[in-house]
């Protein structure tokens, strides 16, 4: 993605997202701006110190956002998952202790933490 592209992202996307995720394109018609969001391969916090791998991300969720300059705006959001080589699990970002710690907001963290459909996430 362009730089100066990249310097406007935290004026679109909620803010701290960018700390988190990265926009892989866009896509834009008439009325609607969609922007693709996949969640960077970094270690969270809760798991320094232990053997992680990416295994590939859930399913994409699609939430709407705050419209820009007449036009609709959709996010849609790939969160990770990894294995832990310690236990054998599969292990995700906990939102909550996310939103504690940063500036993403609670309601965005909470969101975050629903949309896998996943137990305990």
């Amino acid at each position: 993605m362009h730089e100066s592209f990249n310097a406007l992202m935290p004026l679109i996307i909620p803010e701290g997202v960018s700390d988190y995720f990265e926009m892989t394109h866009y896509s834009k018609e008439e009325k609607r701006l969609d922007i693709f969001l996949e969640e960077l391969n970094t270690t969270p916090e809760e798991y320094q110190g232990q053997k992680l791998i990416s295994k590939g991300f859930f399913e994409p969720v699609t939430l709407q956002d705050f419209p820009i300059r007449g036009m609709q705006v959709y996010l849609h959001v790939k969160r990770r998952r990894w294995l832990n080589q310690d236990t054998d699990k599969v292990v995700y970002r906990n939102w909550e202790l996310v939103a504690k710690g940063t500036r993403i907001t609670q309601d965005f963290a909470a969101f975050l933490k629903g949309i896998s459909g996943q137990p305990g996430s």
